[in-house]
């Protein structure tokens, strides 16, 4: 059988491997902490389940348009003048099936063969997946640990050639946590604007952001900006509706066009259902968003101090999402059970045998960090650092 060599190219999935260990182990009655989590441990709150029981009493199961219900779209639009003042038509807003499904969209719609998109790393391990897809090539930036994993202008400055199509930027980003302020943005946003390329501006987790703490979209810098920019958003963290699939982007109405054809064509329109649901998770009240962003903040300041009193081991604060980068690189060269640990992914697969399963940061382009989610309760949290704390002790 031939595969194709766009998708054979596809790097398997470092985050589904440990989960599925986590699994197996679990299933075999022995007690995992998992720290892998990518969503929200909580329900969906009620009044968006009874707004889908809602629709399906009332027959809403049929096609929508490809692009997504008008209403819904409109909504979009609506909230990104209010929140952001950001100008968009409902018709430069498309709905898909999750924002995973945007960022396909978006990238399919721009890159061509040989194109060149610039990806700070530490990354979401997606995107240099979805660019090799589309034909495309990632040039990744390391972020610096001193300042939060963050990029700077000159760090895109000098990755920038003239076969440069893209930067994708993600904040609050996965899998550090790390924001940039608006002064940051307009900053890079200089040298992206004076090289006329386009953004992809992942701001999935723009609600999830602690103490004080502002979302600034690259799209607000300038005009110019926001018609080379594509925003990536949607309600699976927000709103803890991961499972429901229903995404969006904002793009230049060209853009936007051209997605809505390729779309109507590949997967027709998301869930109807679904999107009913998200049309009244954005109409609703944010007081469960409110309960659900305090206790994450909670859980992200015990885990960070905790973490500090671990010996050997450290991490860079977060300032949003649900995740922190556990650096672990002082464990390199030491040997767990006669086994020398020569990066993450090794952490990873001891970690487990230990109880408690961690992403490897090579899945993600920082090999010297493992990440963890903190969408898991505080009892577990507490229970899967002290496992690892006496793993550490066994190590040194």
């Amino acid at each position: 059988m031939n595969i194709t060599k766009r998708i054979s190219s596809i790097s398997p999935s470092l985050t589904l491997a440990i989960t599925a260990k986590a699994k197996a182990m679990k299933a075999e009655g022995k007690s995992v902490i998992g720290f892998g989590a990518g969503e929200p441990d909580f329900n969906t709150p009620q009044h968006i389940i009874d707004a889908a029981k809602k629709a399906l009493d009332e027959g809403c199961t049929k096609y929508t348009p490809s692009s997504g219900l008008p209403a819904l779209r409109k909504k979009i639009a609506d909230k990104f003048l209010e929140e952001q003042g950001l100008s968009y038509d409902p018709s430069q807003i498309i709905v898909s099936s999750g924002a995973k499904h945007s960022i396909f969209n978006a990238m399919f719609a721009l890159i061509e063969d040989g194109d060149e998109v610039i990806i700070p790393a530490p990354y979401w391990l997606t995107y240099p997946e979805v660019v090799k897809v589309c034909g495309g090539k990632s040039v990744f930036v390391e972020g610096h640990k001193e300042n939060h994993f963050k990029v700077t202008p000159e760090d895109i400055r000098k990755a920038i050639t003239p076969k440069t199509k893209m930067l994708i930027f993600n904040s609050p980003s996965n899998p550090t946590g790390s924001v940039y302020t608006e002064e940051e943005i307009r900053a890079i946003a200089a040298v992206v604007e004076e090289a006329g390329i386009w953004v992809l501006s992942d701001e999935i987790y723009s609600k999830l952001i602690y103490d004080g703490v502002k979302h600034f979209s690259m799209a607000q810098v300038s005009e110019k900006l926001k018609e080379k920019t594509v925003i990536v958003n949607g309600v699976s963290k927000t709103y803890a509706m991961t499972g429901w699939r229903i995404g969006w982007l904002a793009a230049p109405k060209e853009v936007a066009k051209a997605i809505d054809s390729f779309q109507s064509h590949a997967t027709s329109n998301p869930a109807s259902v679904s999107q009913y649901a998200a049309l009244a998770a954005l109409n609703g009240s944010e007081d469960e968003l409110v309960k659900m962003r305090e206790i994450f903040n909670d859980r992200r300041k015990f885990m960070i101090d905790r973490i500090h009193a671990i010996e050997g081991l450290s991490c860079i604060e977060p300032d949003g999402a649900f995740y922190i980068m556990l650096v672990v690189d002082k464990l390199y060269g030491k040997r767990y059970n006669g086994r020398k640990i020569g990066g993450s992914l090794d952490v990873a697969d001891m970690l487990l045998e230990k109880g408690v399963a961690v992403v490897p940061g090579i899945a993600f382009g920082d090999d010297e960090c493992v990440r963890l989610s903190y969408a898991i309760s505080k009892e577990d949290i507490a229970t899967g650092l002290d496992r690892i704390e006496a793993f550490v002790k066994e190590v040194f």
